[in-house]
């Protein structure tokens, strides 16, 4: 056990949830074989989230092609593409009565598209199965490949969420691959075409208030305006230690601060993950 390690605050204490749609939330995901992040993530808001029948979908496998330092998805090399799982996911979408579906996926740099084909077809059946359900997908950065990114924005979800999670800085720290530049140019080409675009990072790896804002500000240079930030949770001994549990009225100060700078929704509290409240930012674009 480490010694040095902070003791983690009251203030992230969360219930871990026990009622009625919790165990069906879980019934619909494993008789669908699905993924979700909230498992593979150890989210500490997936009680809050199951209790009211909601989840985030994870797609293309729970094997992750990358190692990042802060993540608890199983990395390694992945398992063929299930053809049959945008079926399976629109299914279960339709099976919880979902108005508003968030899908993320692993990274899977094995396959040539980056697995792109497979978000396009996942999107389109969602939609085919559930015309009435809004999509926010977070998606990862296809290696920078502008014609594969393209596939997904052809198949046009609501919302494209692409996570900074963290600062320029401690970028090369956090990520095992990918770039801030490359990050950046991803939500560019996402806001370019007419797709709300969305990022998000985690607080507590050792960043300055300097380093935030200037994040706030390079995002809203590539006309992201939605945003959501968390605090960094340490999800296993292998992964990086938290640097420094941060007051939620920090997280408050930082919501004003960017809503100042010019985006349009943010969601700022220590429990908030990319997918948190997410039905909220559909409600705030115009």
């Amino acid at each position: 056990m480490n010694k040095n390690k902070i003791r983690k605050p009251e203030w992230l204490r969360v219930n871990l949830g026990n009622n009625a749609d919790f165990s069906l939330t879980g019934k619909i995901i494993n008789s669908h074989c699905l993924h979700t992040i909230c498992e593979s993530g150890r989210c500490p808001n997936r009680g809050e989230c199951w209790n009211r029948k909601t989840a985030t979908f994870m797609i293309a496998g729970d094997i992750c092609t990358r190692s990042c330092k802060f993540c608890n998805t199983k990395s390694g090399k992945p398992l063929p593409l299930d053809a049959d799982e945008p079926r399976k996911v629109a299914e279960s979408v339709q099976l919880l009565g979902l108005k508003h579906a968030v899908i993320t996926s692993v990274d899977r740099d094995d396959l040539p598209d980056s697995g792109a084909a497979h978000w396009a077809e996942t999107i389109r059946e969602i939609k085919r199965v559930n015309p009435h359900t809004t999509i926010e997908t977070l998606i990862p950065d296809f290696r920078g490949n502008k014609e594969h990114l393209d596939i997904v924005i052809q198949a046009r979800p609501d919302i494209i969420s692409h996570n900074m999670e963290t600062v320029r800085r401690l970028t090369p720290f956090v990520r095992s691959v990918a770039k801030y530049e490359t990050s950046l140019a991803v939500l560019k080409q996402v806001a370019e075409s007419g797709i709300p675009a969305k990022s998000g990072w985690m607080l507590g790896l050792g960043e300055t208030k300097e380093e935030v804002i200037q994040t706030m500000k390079d995002l809203l240079e590539v006309d992201c305006k939605l945003l959501s930030i968390g605090q960094y949770l340490q999800p296993s001994e292998k992964n990086l230690p938290v640097t420094e549990y941060l007051p939620p009225a920090l997280f408050e100060e930082y919501k004003k601060i960017a809503i100042l700078l010019g985006f349009r929704y943010v969601e700022s509290n220590p429990l908030v993950r990319s997918s948190y409240h997410s039905s909220d930012f559909i409600a705030n674009i115009p």
